[in-house]
């Protein structure tokens, strides 16, 4: 685990997976660490560090580990981190997403996979998904592969100009779902009706991080 002050009340903290950022996000938010804890691919921003943690962020070193952090509210923070343990992580709610497996790249995705395309909807359903943390559009969750298990896949070499709201999509090691009709690099293999962001909602994003996946659904 690193900490890389950023400004005068926030830190970048860098752990080894997506799984270790949600979790840890989640355990500073219910100890009050810092006004908000972001998840990232393998971050987590504490930003608003509690009264404190801040002190002497700006004359830190700009990248130390917690076990030799610098300054005052480094230190500290330091320590209060070392009581988090990886080990320690839990599971969020799971989210059931029902799919049509009628995208376009599903021959791509069986060949990144290793399998027919018949096979494509079937080890996505059988994984377990959980989102990682949220961007590019409201809603839009990076999902990960609990296990990771799955081959990365390619992102296109030429981006669609258009991708239809509710594609659900994979690149790299992420599957995703278009909250709204966008230009994207990503191979869909599917389309959903389920609605990612709702500001209606009282939690407007359906999947947000830490929550699981599962998706069900088949071939039309």
């Amino acid at each position: 685990m690193h900490l890389l002050p950023v400004g005068h009340d926030a830190v970048l903290v860098e752990v080894g997976s997506s799984h270790d950022a949600v979790a840890l996000a989640a355990w500073a938010r219910d100890r009050d660490l810092a006004r908000d804890a972001v998840p990232g691919a393998t971050t987590v921003l504490l930003d608003g560090l509690a009264d404190g943690l801040a002190d002497g962020l700006a004359h830190a070193s700009s990248d130390v580990s917690a076990a030799s952090a610098d300054g005052a509210g480094l230190a500290a923070l330091a320590d209060r981190l070392a009581s988090w343990t990886p080990s320690a992580a839990d599971l969020g709610p799971e989210v059931e997403v029902p799919v049509t497996y009628d995208g376009p790249d599903l021959e791509a995705v069986a060949a990144a996979w290793g399998c027919d395309v018949a096979e494509v909807a079937q080890r996505h359903r059988d994984t377990t998904w959980e989102s990682a943390f949220c961007g590019f559009a409201p809603g839009f969750a990076y999902l990960t592969a609990v296990g990771g298990d799955l081959p990365e896949v390619p992102r296109l070499a030429t981006p669609r100009t258009r991708v239809p709201a509710g594609a659900v999509a994979v690149a790299g090691r992420w599957c995703g779902i278009y909250p709204v009709a966008s230009p994207g690099g990503w191979q869909v293999i599917g389309t959903t009706e389920a609605v990612l962001w709702d500001a209606a909602r009282p939690d407007p994003a359906l999947l947000a991080p830490g929550t699981r996946v599962r998706f069900t659904g088949g071939r039309p």
